[in-house]
């Protein structure tokens, strides 16, 4: 078997949606578990629609997600330009071929020629289907419209009658009439070749021997494989993934919260969570497995386990799946992540870095075990960082109530006395004021957190006091004693 080639070719409208890193996913896995390639191609032929920085946000999305690729934008290669709006004269001259072999033709049907036949045909409640009218033009005719500078579109000549079928490596054989299609355009007036014609020009130039892409471009892959009849190529296989559903099993959308991987990244979902959960989306393992690392899924991986069936979406089990990476794994691989996220809420600045590395390491690694994502570390960390201005109100029904007073203050009086305070002294400090007053721990804990942090949740409570430092532990209790008799 020839070198195995895959291609992952987005068109750069706006940023990485989730459905297309995932295909871009399964790409890269193919492409490792075969020992092949992975070709990066931009598709940027839709000029109407492009976004200017949507390539670069793209690139960084990928890179984000360790997805590399061997040839294409970046890397280079032997089979570029990479980019189609770089590939106009190597279209124009097969369309020319084509209709040199007299296997497509010039058609100067205007938009309100065609606008005339599709009412027609709604009105007789008929499916469009153009109705060849240059088809069979002389050439003569041919020739004298376009000297005469009419405008015209190339279409390829298919048969009338018969059916033709896609044989699919995830959904097996699927077949179509003839009389679905009609003599498609490869080429419009304004030169612009049309996608199910440049992506055959290319795939084939580019030695693709599979396509694997989304369900929704099998009910193009017909139109291409007579694209490659009419040049007497042999097309590469087709494997068409699952669609992805919304949990509601309607088309995935922006009212589903966020679709695009830089979303993610931005919310603080991990790139080694979000490429675990994708891999889950259409494949499973085999076994009950739900946490893998690429390197695991490129052994384990078979094409022939992909589903056949539309994957859900569901960003609860996105979430989870992000707060087991987030708590294990390196914390070095953790900081450089979250570090933004505590620049955007405004708790330090670049600088702060610097000089306080090692604490910033110390209280990531407390917090993360208690939060799902990087914005929630953050968010876990800001009593940290700013003083506590008000007390959540169910937990000061339920820990501030007279008696606390004198618990807090035989707390203050032996977070005085510790000359050590660390994360040993101040258990026991609290061990042995709870056995002094007949309590549970949690009752002598409850009120302190409450006091340290304004919440009724949080780290572990000598983590957080050791974290706070003496002084600042020392005046929150204060100021929670005050507050208390002002009640």
């Amino acid at each position: 078997m020839s070198e195995v080639r895959v291609r992952f070719a987005p068109s750069p409208t706006g940023y990485l949606h989730i459905g297309g890193a995932r295909t871009a996913l399964f790409n890269w896995l193919f492409a490792h578990k075969m020992g092949g390639k992975l070709i990066l191609r931009i598709e940027d032929t839709d000029i109407e629609r492009l976004k200017e920085d949507s390539v670069s946000q793209i690139l960084t999305s990928l890179k984000w997600l360790g997805i590399t690729w061997d040839e294409g934008p970046e890397v280079g290669g032997d089979y570029g330009p990479y980019y189609q709006s770089q590939r106009f004269d190597i279209y124009k001259k097969y369309v020319d071929q084509l209709v040199a072999e007299g296997k497509a033709y010039y058609c100067f049907c205007t938009p309100e020629d065609l606008e005339a036949a599709r009412e027609k045909q709604r009105a007789a409640k008929q499916p469009f289907r153009y109705a060849r009218t240059c088809r069979d033009l002389s050439k003569e005719e041919v020739e004298a419209r376009i000297a005469s500078g009419a405008k015209y579109s190339v279409r390829l000549k298919i048969p009338a009658e018969g059916s033709i079928t896609v044989h699919d490596l995830i959904h097996g054989d699927v077949t179509f009439n003839m009389d679905q299609f009609d003599d498609f355009v490869i080429m419009k007036s304004n030169g612009i070749p049309t996608y199910n014609f440049a992506v055959c020009i290319d795939d084939h130039l580019m030695g693709m021997t599979h396509v694997l892409r989304a369900e929704e471009h099998l009910s193009n892959t017909p139109k291409q494989l007579l694209v490659y009849e009419a040049f007497g190529w042999e097309p590469p296989k087709f494997g068409h993934m699952s669609m992805i559903l919304a949990p509601d099993r309607s088309k995935l959308s922006k009212r589903h919260g966020a679709t695009s991987v830089e979303e993610f990244r931005s919310q603080g979902y991990l790139a080694e969570a979000i490429v675990n959960y994708l891999t889950l989306l259409g494949w499973g393992p085999g076994d009950e497995r739900e946490l893998f690392t690429l390197e695991e899924t490129v052994k384990l991986f078979q094409l022939e386990q992909m589903s056949k069936k539309a994957a859900i979406y569901d960003t609860k089990k996105l979430t989870w799946m992000n707060g087991q990476y987030l708590s294990e794994l390196p914390l070095e691989k953790i900081l450089p992540e979250v570090k933004p996220f505590f620049i955007k809420d405004g708790f330090v600045d670049e600088a702060w870095f610097d000089t306080h590395a090692e604490y910033f390491a110390k209280l990531v690694d407390v917090v993360r075990v208690r939060v799902k994502t990087l914005q929630e570390v953050a968010d876990a960390s800001s009593y940290f960082f700013q003083d506590v201005t008000s007390y959540d109100e169910k937990g000061v029904a339920k820990h501030f109530k007279p008696e606390s007073v004198a618990l807090l203050e035989q707390c203050i009086a032996a977070i005085e006395a510790d000359d050590v305070y660390d994360l040993a002294s101040t258990e026991a400090a609290y061990n042995k004021i709870a056995a002094d007053n007949n309590l549970a721990l949690g009752k002598v804990i409850h009120p302190t957190r409450l006091a340290l942090t304004g919440r009724t949740v949080s780290p572990g409570m000598f983590d957080v006091m050791v974290l706070l430092g003496k002084e600042r532990t020392l005046e929150r209790l204060h100021k929670a004693v005050e507050y208390i008799k002002a009640m």
